[in-house]
């Protein structure tokens, strides 16, 4: 088996759940979003969950560049 060809298969499997799991944050965030009166600021979840979200997809992103 090829070593290059093993890593990148693992660098696109690991790129992949960072993504799943930041489509998940997302989802967490809209959903708390979707519950809180549009008046009120917006909840500090909301925005842990956007955070958290950009951070995944920025390692994801590493992934994607060192393959």
């Amino acid at each position: 088996m090829n070593t290059r060809s093993s890593d990148t298969k693992v660098a696109n499997k690991l790129r992949s759940i960072l993504l799943e799991m930041a489509r998940r944050e997302d989802n967490l965030a809209a959903d708390e979003a979707a519950s809180t009166p549009y008046w009120s600021p917006t909840p500090t979840a909301v925005l842990a969950h956007r955070s958290a979200a950009a951070l995944l997809r920025a390692e994801a992103d590493q992934f994607l560049a060192a393959s």
